[in-house]
C-alpha cells in the first residue's frame, strides 16, 4: 500500500485518555483513544510503506513490523494448520474417506443459520466432486429447535443412512446422540460451540473448543472446522489411492462458502479466520457459485463484494429461511448447481428476508418498552426480556440490537406453551456461553450451550426469574466493569475525511469481531441540515470551522438518544464518532461519515 498519509488534528496517545473530559456520549459510553505504540508506528510505516494513519490503525490492533504483511495479505499457506493437531480429527477423516470409498449412505445434520448451512454447502460440494453424495437434514426451528433429536435420527436411519455427520451442532446432544446409536447410526460431531466436561457418545468429536484442546483454534466458526475437516479427509482419499482414477478437488475454490459463515457468525476475524475470509472474498468476486451469483443478484449488488456484503447482505438472507421460511433453503441455494433453481430459492430467501424484518421490528418494539419500564436500563448488568408468542427466528436479532443499544449482554426469549425459547449475544470480556453452560449446570435450563459471544438456551417458564438471577450473579462474578467505551483511532476534520482516507481504510480489511472498522471522531462541528429518510434512518450534513462539509448518516436511529440529539441539536457545537465510508452511486464514488455516537461539542 502506498500514498501520502491522512492528516488528523491530534496524534494517538499511547495510553487510553477521556476525549471528553469525563463527559458521557448520548448512548451513554465513554469515547477512549485507541492505545498506539508510536515507534511501532513509525517502524510499520517506514518498513512497509504504509501511510502514517495506516500504519497507526495497525500497530491499535497489535500488529507490528513482524505480522503486518501476514495482516495485510493473509494466505492459507501461512495459517494453515496441519488438521490432525485437532483431536479425533484423524479418526474422523479415515471413517469418513472408508465410507465415502465404500458407497456407504452419508447423512449430514446441519444448523439452520449461515455457519450451518454453509458447511452443509460445503461438505456437499465436495462429496459431489469427488463421486459422493449425502443425505441432507436441517431441523426445523419452531417444531424442532436447535440441534440433533431422536425423531430425527431415526427418519435418517430409516432412510438408509449409517453414518450422521452433525455441523455446527452436536457438542452437547447427550441424550439424541445416544438416541442415534441405538438406530445403529454412527454419528461423527463436527462444531465449535463451547463443550461440557462429559463429551456426547459418538464416533468421533471434532471441535476446537473442546475442554481438552489447546484452543488455539478456538476461533473458528464451525465452517472453518469443517474446512480443515475436508483437509484431512482429501488427504485420507489421497493416500488409499483414491484419486488414481478420478481428479482431485482444488478444495480453495469452495472459500467463499467459509468466508461467508466466518464472517456471518461474528468470530474474531484473526489468524487462519483471515485469511478464510481474505481469500473467499476474491473466489466470490468470481461468482463460482451460482447460489451465492443468484442471490447477489436480487440484492441488487453491483460493487465489488466485502466483508460488509457478507454479513449483512448475504448473511441475513441465507439466515431468513432458518428464521421465517423452510430451514434447509439456506444450505440448498448455496450447494445446487441448478440455474433455475438457484434464481428460485434466492428470490424465496430475499421474501423470507423482508418477512423477517417485519417480524423483527414488532418484536424490538415490545422488547425495548418491557426493558424500560423493568428498570434494567439502569442497574442491569445483563439485559433479559421475556414475551408471549415472540418468534424464535428473530430474537437473536433483537439481541443483537439490546445488546448494541444498551452495552450490555442480552437475552430475548420468546414463550410458547409454557416453554421459553431463548438467543443470547454478549460483548467483550464476557463469556456468554460459559455462563448458559454454567446455568444449564444447575439445572436452570432444559437445554443450553454456545460460545463467548452468543448462546441459545431452552427455559420452562416457571424457571425464568431464578435464571435471570442467576445469570445476574454470574456476569457479576466476573468482574468485568459495565461501563462501556467506544474505542476512537483518530480525529478528524470534515475536510480530513476524504474519498483517499476511505480508499486506505478499505486496504487494512477485512472488518469484523476482533478487527473492528476504524472508527474517527469529528469535533466541534455543527448540524447544518438533519433529517429522516427510510423509516428510521437520520441523515445531515455536517462542518466544522475549517468551512468543509461532510454528508453523514445514522442508521435505525430515529427514535434512539442518537437519532434525537442530532435533529435537535439547535445549530450547537456537537462532537460525532463513526466511520469513514465509500459512498457508491451511478458510477461516482464519494466520502459519508456514518455515526454511531455523539456528544456534546
Amino acid at each position: 500500500m502506498t500514498g501520502s498519509p491522512v492528516s488528523i488534528q491530534d496524534t494517538l496517545e499511547a495510553q487510553p485518555t477521556d476525549w471528553l473530559a469525563g463527559k458521557l456520549s448520548v448512548t451513554g459510553r465513554r469515547w477512549l483513544a485507541q492505545p498506539c505504540d508510536d515507534r511501532m508506528a513509525l517502524a510499520v510505516a517506514q518498513s512497509h510503506g504504509l501511510p502514517d494513519l495506516a500504519a497507526r490503525i495497525l500497530v491499535g490492533r497489535g500488529v507490528n513490523h513482524q505480522t503486518v504483511e501476514a495482516h495485510l495479505a493473509p494466505t492459507l499457506r501461512s495459517f494453515l494448520p496441519d488438521p490432525s493437531v485437532l483431536r479425533d480429527m484423524d479418526r474422523a477423516a479415515d471413517r469418513i474417506a472408508g465410507a465415502i470409498m465404500s458407497g456407504e449412505r452419508i447423512a449430514l445434520f446441519a444448523d439452520y443459520d449461515v455457519d450451518g448451512a454453509t458447511s452443509s454447502a460445503l461438505l456437499l460440494r465436495f462429496l459431489r466432486a469427488i463421486g459422493s453424495d449425502a443425505l441432507l437434514y436441517v431441523p426445523d426451528r419452531i417444531l424442532e429447535g436447535y440441534g440433533p433429536n431422536a425423531a430425527a435420527f431415526g427418519i435418517l436411519a430409516q432412510q438408509g443412512a449409517k453414518l450422521v455427520i452433525t455441523l455446527d451442532c452436536g457438542i452437547t446432544a447427550h441424550e439424541p446422540l445416544a438416541a442415534a446409536r441405538d438406530v445403529g447410526l454412527e454419528v461423527i460431531v463436527i462444531d465449535h460451540h463451547m463443550a461440557d466436561i462429559q463429551l456426547p457418545e459418538a464416533f468421533a468429536v471434532i471441535n476446537p473448543n473442546r475442554l481438552d484442546e489447546s484452543r488455539e483454534l478456538g476461533h473458528l466458526a464451525a465452517v472453518g472446522v469443517t474446512f480443515l475437516s475436508l483437509v484431512a479427509i482429501n488427504r485420507a482419499l489421497r493416500a488409499a489411492g483414491w484419486y488414481e482414477t478420478r481428479p482431485e478437488p482444488d478444495l480453495r475454490q469452495w472459500l467463499d462458502l467459509v468466508a461467508l459463515g466466518t464472517v456471518a457468525d461474528v468470530v474474531p476475524l484473526i489468524g487462519l479466520n483471515r485469511a478464510f475470509v481474505t481469500q473467499g472474498i476474491k473466489i466470490l468476486a468470481q461468482r463460482r457459485n451460482i447460489g451465492l451469483a443468484a442471490l447477489a443478484d436480487v440484492a441488487k449488488i453491483s460493487e465489488s463484494p466485502s466483508s460488509y456484503h457478507l454479513g449483512f447482505v448475504f448473511g441475513p438472507r441465507v439466515n431468513a429461511g432458518g428464521r421465517v421460511g423452510k430451514a434447509d433453503c439456506g444450505a440448498r441455494l448455496l450447494s445446487t448447481d441448478d440455474q433455475a433453481e438457484a434464481v428460485r430459492l434466492a428470490a424465496l430467501l430475499d421474501g423470507h428476508n423482508a418477512d423477517r424484518k417485519t417480524i423483527e421490528a414488532d418484536t424490538l418494539e415490545a422488547a425495548l418498552a418491557q426493558v424500560e419500564t423493568s428498570g434494567q436500563a439502569q442497574s442491569a448488568r445483563i439485559i433479559i426480556v421475556a414475551g408471549q408468542g415472540w418468534h424464535p427466528g428473530v430474537i437473536g436479532i433483537v439481541a443483537s440490537r439490546l445488546m448494541d443499544r444498551y452495552h450490555r449482554p442480552a437475552c430475548v426469549i420468546g414463550v410458547s406453551d409454557g416453554v421459553g425459547k431463548g438467543s443470547a449475544r454478549s460483548v467483550p470480556g464476557i463469556d456468554l456461553g460459559a455462563a448458559v453452560i454454567a446455568a444449564k449446570g444447575a439445572g436452570l435450563l432444559v437445554a443450553g450451550g454456545g460460545h463467548p459471544m452468543a448462546a441459545g438456551f431452552t427455559v420452562k417458564e416457571e424457571n425464568l426469574q431464578q435464571f435471570a438471577s442467576f445469570m445476574e450473579t454470574k456476569i457479576a462474578e466476573g468482574g468485568v466493569r459495565m461501563d462501556p467505551i467506544l474505542a476512537i483511532d483518530g480525529s478528524l476534520s470534515c475536510g480530513g475525511a476524504t474519498v483517499s482516507l476511505a480508499e486506505t481504510i478499505e486496504k487494512l480489511g477485512p472488518f469484523g469481531s476482533g478487527n473492528h472498522e476504524p472508527r474517527f471522531a469529528l469535533t466541534g462541528v455543527k448540524i447544518v441540515k438533519a433529517d429522516l429518510v427510510g423509516t428510521s434512518h437520520v441523515r445531515c450534513i455536517v462542518s466544522d470551522n475549517t468551512g468543509g462539509r461532510l454528508k453523514a448518516i445514522a442508521f435505525r436511529a430515529a427514535d434512539s438518544p442518537l437519532g434525537l440529539a442530532l435533529l435537535q441539536s439547535g445549530g450547537l457545537p456537537i462532537a460525532l464518532a463513526g466511520k469513514v465510508k465509500l459512498d457508491r452511486w451511478n458510477g461516482e464514488v464519494r466520502v459519508q461519515f456514518q455515526i454511531e455516537d455523539a456528544a456534546k461539542g
